[in-house]
């Protein structure tokens, strides 16, 4: 199926994917000059993403978003605890396809150095809501404590037990 006729979830979950992929990229080459921001490097993915044609503006800046958020809340979970993002994304890390987890470690250990920068808006607990797309991990409804389990990026539908359309990231 040619990307004209993929479904806009299909279509977002992808570019969640590219745009991942990219900020990866540039972040390994950025690493022998310099550190640019995740922010730097996040809008480097969006313009990319729109130059080819990929997402409109109002896509790329929502896709960005969100990987800023899954990333910072990766980033935060490896700072004070020091360790691996298995019990971050609380089930086996055999489960999540290795190219994923590989990018998102890269991604969050360099966004680590950011965290101080974001320090006051992490620790106001991150809300993700129905419709978004978040990374691979766990979130709990805020209402009912229902988990919906990501193994993959995905959007975030309802909560199947209370309807409820917001949630928080679990880690361990």
């Amino acid at each position: 199926m040619n990307d004209e006729r993929k479904a806009p979830t299909d279509k977002l979950l992808d570019a969640y994917h590219r745009m991942m992929e990219r900020v990866e990229a540039t972040i390994r080459d950025a690493e022998e000059k310099t550190l640019p921001t995740l922010e730097d490097n996040l809008a480097a993915a969006k313009e990319k993403a729109v130059e080819l044609g990929e997402l409109t503006r109002e896509e790329a800046d929502r896709i960005a978003t969100y990987l800023k958020r899954d990333m910072e809340d990766a980033a935060h979970y490896l700072a004070e605890t020091g360790k691996e993002l298995a019990p971050w994304l609380k089930f086996d890390i055999e489960q999540i396809e290795s190219r994923l987890f590989e990018m998102m470690l890269t991604v969050a250990d360099k966004t680590r150095l950011e965290l101080d920068r974001f320090e006051k808006q992490m620790q106001s607990g991150r809300i993700y809501h129905t419709g978004e797309i978040t990374g691979a991990g766990v979130l709990r409804c805020v209402a009912c404590g229902e988990e919906l389990h990501f193994k993959a990026p995905g959007h975030i539908p309802p909560c199947p037990k209370c309807n409820n359309t917001e949630f928080q990231r679990v880690t361990a």
